[in-house]
């Protein structure tokens, strides 16, 4: 749970930080949008690049982005791996790599220790991502060299299109998660919401009711991290108490969620009844009309940060179209 960072608010004063928040929101749309148009691995490989540089230009502390890509990796490793396997139907994919592969009794009990060894010794070893890469490395690898006794042989091809295909999909991912992080990262619950309450305006006229949406996305982000918070001092309390949720069996692992998610349900409800008095008590009134501190006004950094995500949009699409032709 420490690794979700949706909903986090890092503070800061870099360029992004002064960016009106209507335009970040409208960037991220419009950003998401031209990263699912591409259908090349080098052109989803160079908007990478892009929002790579865009994020260490913010100064956002870089780890805390890889922190939020750890609950993706059993994503992204099985997405990877299926991809592989999947091979090809092209007949100009061209094979990278060949090798026989082998699942017997030796190879299959070999697998089935790896596995009992990696999740008992997961939680005291450090680096556990790249322990989880070298558990899926020896799964195949144990496969190749222990074709001992009747075994079932099966030949593991990877073609250059389904590596491609597959570091395609991947960079997607990313390219989503790091856009995503960048908004909330930067930019304060208050400000989305006077953002999402600004944007969606027009809809007023047809009587929608545009605050209350934008006050209840606003109290989602927000409860978030703090609800997060607090699961994990539910799950110390009962920790110091000898009920450790990792080493329970299965169905002890069902209790153990039950009673880990009845007191939450209490804290949440204890949370959301404190909000409402503190918003009794300063006064807020469901669809009565309210003055703000801050008044948002663009400026010319924001009309040139809508100008620029919009020229990626419209050669995003250029390329789609085949208007531009990219030797890549």
């Amino acid at each position: 749970m420490n690794n979700i960072v949706i909903g986090q608010y890092i503070p800061g004063n870099s360029w992004i930080y002064k960016i009106d928040p209507r335009v970040k929101m409208v960037a991220l749309i419009v950003l998401m949008v031209a990263t699912f148009l591409l259908n090349s691995f080098y052109l989803m490989l160079i908007m990478f690049g892009l929002m790579l540089i865009m994020f260490l230009t913010t100064r956002v502390p870089f780890l805390k982005m890889l922190r939020g890509l750890k609950p993706l990796m059993f994503l992204l490793t099985f997405t990877f791996v299926i991809q592989i396997l999947g091979g090809t139907t092209s007949e100009s994919a061209k094979p990278l790599f060949t090798t026989d592969m082998f699942l017997s009794a030796s190879s299959i009990t070999i697998i089935v220790l790896i596995t009992i060894i990696y999740f008992a010794l997961k939680k005291y070893i450090p680096f556990r991502v790249i322990w989880f890469f070298i558990f899926v490395f020896l799964i195949f690898f144990v496969q190749a060299v222990l074709p001992y006794g009747p075994a079932y042989k099966y030949t593991l091809t990877i073609y250059d299109e389904a590596l491609l295909r597959t570091g395609f999909l991947v960079l997607r991912i990313i390219i989503i998660v790091i856009l995503s992080s960048l908004l909330t990262f930067t930019t304060m619950p208050t400000d989305i919401t006077n953002g999402i309450e600004s944007l969606l305006k027009p809809l007023k006229i047809i009587r929608f009711p545009v605050s209350e949406l934008a006050m209840m996305l606003s109290l989602t982000l927000r409860f978030i991290p703090t609800l997060l918070d607090e699961a994990n001092k539910i799950i110390k309390a009962q920790a110091s108490r000898g009920v450790e949720l990792s080493e329970s069996k299965f169905k002890e692992k069902i209790t153990q969620v039950v009673s880990l998610l009845i007191p939450l349900f209490v804290v949440s409800f204890k949370r959301a009844e404190d909000m409402a008095n503190a918003m009794d008590v300063r006064g807020y009134v469901v669809g009565a009309n309210r003055t703000k501190i801050d008044v948002m006004r663009m400026r010319f950094s924001d009309y040139f940060s809508l100008v620029v995500v919009l020229g990626i949009l419209t050669v995003t699409i250029l390329l789609r179209v085949g208007v531009i032709n990219v030797p890549l």
